[in-house]
């Protein structure tokens, strides 16, 4: 008579043993993996959020004026006033109460209004004093050459020095960047002080966020002076951190200011 096939126990015990063993390796290589995966794209996005803030930063320094960039206290603050408009000035603003300059118009028929800066170096431009580099609130017109810049409400105002290429540059209100704890910061409307990043405001619109997730405290701003011979250069670095593993991404990066006296 033919015996019955089948299997043992002691078989039956030891095919759900390897089993387990290789679901466990499984298991363990797919949680490797997705951790991987997950780790990976959350370091991609922390370089592109690294890159996407040093872009913004970089690109309004860059349409700084030169001779106003400075720093806070422990250098977490850039200040800064952006250049609207510049051309080159026909004459100065002279007499004993100049409240208007003949100046070359501006391209493509527009206007500017803001502050008119000339020269400026050896000079502080969040002084406006009269004499002084920056003048009271003007306005340069569009029209056929030349037009004349005048200073709003009668004011009158008179320059300390020339400049070399005859330039003068129409300047807005300072803006400032500022890291406040995990958050970047950028201040605008909030006038010009004589400390740097003052009297700023803690809301909006005047307080904008532009990022999140910074290590506290990272956000390092250096400023090199312009000169005669060369721009001002703007240094920064700062951290990103993952806020579930912890992780850290360092971003630094260099801006050249380019000035023309």
């Amino acid at each position: 008579m033919r015996r019955a096939a089948g299997f043992t126990l002691v078989e039956l015990v030891m095919v759900i043993v390897l089993l387990a063993i290789v679901a466990t390796i499984s298991v363990q290589f797919v949680t490797l993996s997705t951790r991987g995966a997950i780790d990976v794209g959350a370091r991609q996005k922390r370089a592109l959020a690294g890159v996407v803030i040093s872009e913004q930063i970089s690109r309004s320094v860059r349409e700084a004026l030169p001779t106003s960039l400075r720093t806070g206290a422990g250098g977490s603050c850039l200040e800064w006033m952006p250049i609207l408009a510049a051309s080159n000035y026909l004459s100065r603003p002279s007499g004993p109460t100049p409240d208007s300059f003949e100046a070359v118009p501006l391209a493509g028929g527009r206007s500017a209004a803001g502050r008119v800066v000339i020269y400026g170096y050896g000079a502080n431009v969040y002084s406006p004093t009269n004499p002084g580099p920056i003048s009271p609130p003007a306005t340069l017109p569009s029209g056929a050459s030349p037009v004349t810049v005048s200073f709003d409400g009668g004011a009158t105002h008179r320059f300390t020095a020339q400049s070399p290429e005859r330039r003068f540059y129409v300047v807005a209100d300072p803006v400032a960047t500022c890291q406040v704890g995990t958050f970047l910061y950028r201040y605008r409307g909030y006038g010009i002080n004589i400390s740097p990043a003052s009297g700023l405001p803690s809301s909006y619109p005047g307080r904008e966020v532009l990022a999140a997730n910074l290590v506290p405290g990272s956000l390092v701003f250096q400023v090199t002076p312009p000169s005669l011979q060369r721009g001002a250069v703007v240094s920064f670095n700062f951290e990103l951190v993952d806020a579930e593993s912890g992780e850290v991404t360092a971003i630094g990066q260099e801006v050249q200011v380019r000035n023309v006296p």
